[in-house]
């Protein structure tokens, strides 16, 4: 490849069929469509943790969760584990983020040869009260469903500015070129809660009928004791009417337009600068959104909604294609590697795979891992992918299996059909090929309860501020 600048741009709780490029008929989201359509588009991307921290720490290092260890919102990557960012900046290229990292600490070294208007968790310690996970009564949900419609919020003011000083970055690449090329990771909050967004985008929707969220068929088959324990312990959808859960859905639908918008601004810029003949996009979203879906808002489930996110490669050196071969966002490290023609010192993540080899050489029959250790999360949840099938298990409960070649809605639960034991004894093997779930929950539980205590105990933690997302400042 020749490429030799990379600039990675990451969205936040950005669900993969809430784009025109995916299917979707009624969203507007030209730009991101005009990216899938000149390069990569990959069908069957998900996420290592429908949670932001942990998602992040693995997008940077490659690795899965219970690898690196960053189970929870309130354990932040540290910059102790190799990343792409610390591989790229030893081999001579510049590495800079601007925006949301979601890391500890810009005092941290992160790998970055600098760090433009980061957000990292609050306080280094992120959302601490998460880590009491027997708990379900930790914040009040009903602030959600009344930060809906148009109007401004500190969010989006956040990202125009983490957009300004992006087009300033890039246009000072081009004048000043890096002899090695470099790495960019552009990060932003939206569509990330809360669902305010701005007049221009909201109006696209108001008057739309969006799709409804999705409600099981079959409520007795689907209400599994983990996913009705999550639901208690954030029942932001018990504060909805009718009503208001459409103005909440074409809030997020304009909040994905209003991402697009700045896409398309990125994009103008590179072709204006000429920096688009020597610069290779990805673009993605380290999670999903529920949307109301099951009765679920924000992520934390292992449903497509949540777990599945848009992975879109695009570049000179890049051919247009539809890839179905399933992967994760793991996979940008090596990618990263893989473009730049970078060597590490460290051994290459062992589950991660270049995305560029993966477009080469599709691995229809990988498996993929997803895994959740946060709040609401009696015990942990693993979601295994493998060709057309999805088993969710959770130690300690029975386990969740879809088939989403006849399903994609994932309606049907079959795991309590006897018929099936043969394939859930088969996807369960697969898991234990990567690691052993109840060992890593074990795990998971055991450091958060270090961390606990390291905080001064439950009562500290109660004692401590609140909050249901991180705040910004936005000058």
């Amino acid at each position: 490849m020749k490429a030799s600048n990379i600039l990675v741009i990451m969205t936040d709780e950005l669900r993969r069929d809430t784009l025109g490029c995916y299917g979707n008929k009624y969203v507007k989201t030209p730009h991101i469509d005009k990216l899938a359509k000149e390069g990569i588009r990959f069908d069957n991307a998900y996420t290592p943790s429908p949670i932001c921290v942990p998602a992040r720490a693995s997008i940077a290092t490659g690795k899965y969760v219970h690898e690196h260890r960053c189970w929870a919102n309130a354990i932040p990557y540290c910059g102790e584990i190799d990343s792409w960012h610390h591989t790229l900046r030893a081999s001579g290229h510049r590495t800079t983020s601007i925006g949301k990292l979601h890391f500890r600490s810009d005092k941290d070294d992160n790998g970055f040869t600098e760090e433009i208007k980061p957000l990292h968790v609050k306080d280094g310690k992120g959302w601490i009260h998460g880590l009491l996970r027997e708990r379900t009564d930790l914040f009040d949900a009903s602030g959600f469903a009344k930060h809906i419609g148009p109007g401004e919020d500190p969010y989006t003011q956040y990202d125009r500015n983490v957009c300004e000083l992006t087009l300033e970055w890039l246009k000072a690449r081009s004048e000043n070129p890096d002899p090695k090329g470099w790495a960019g990771f552009v990060s932003f909050l939206r569509p990330h809660y809360p669902l305010t967004c701005p007049s221009k985008f909201y109006d696209l929707y108001e008057n739309s009928e969006l799709p409804s969220p999705i409600s099981p068929l079959k409520p007795e088959k689907n209400d599994h004791p983990v996913l009705k324990n999550l639901r208690k312990s954030c029942d932001y959808d018990n504060f909805f009417t009718k009503e208001t859960r459409q103005i909440a859905v074409a809030s997020y639908y304009g909040l994905c337009s209003f991402v697009d918008d700045i896409v398309g601004q990125i994009m103008r810029t590179l072709q204006e600068t000429g920096l688009e003949k020597s610069t290779t996009v990805i673009f993605s979203s380290d999670h999903g959104e529920c949307l109301g879906d099951r009765g679920f808002w924000t992520k934390m489930v292992m449903y497509e909604e949540a777990s599945a996110v848009p992975l879109i490669i695009a570049g000179p050196d890049i051919k247009s294609k539809v890839e179905k071969a399933p992967v994760s966002l793991i996979d940008i490290y090596p990618t990263m590697l893989d473009i730049a023609k970078a060597k590490t010192k460290y051994p290459t993540p062992k589950h991660a795979k270049s995305l560029i080899s993966t477009a080469l050489k599709p691995d229809m029959k990988r498996v993929i891992l997803s895994e959740f250790h946060d709040y609401g999360a009696q015990t942990g949840m693993f979601m295994l992918r493998k060709e057309n099938w999805k088993l969710i298990l959770y130690p300690g409960f029975q386990s969740q299996l879809f088939n989403l070649a006849v399903d994609p809605n994932e309606i049907e639960d079959l795991a309590g059909d006897k018929s099936y034991a043969e394939k859930i004894s088969e996807l369960k093997s697969e898991i234990l090929k990567i690691a052993d779930p109840k060992k890593i929950n074990k795990n998971a539980f055991q450091d958060q309860e270090a961390m606990i205590q390291h905080l001064g105990g439950r009562k500290a933690i109660l004692a401590h501020e609140n909050f249901d997302y991180t705040p910004v400042e936005t000058s």
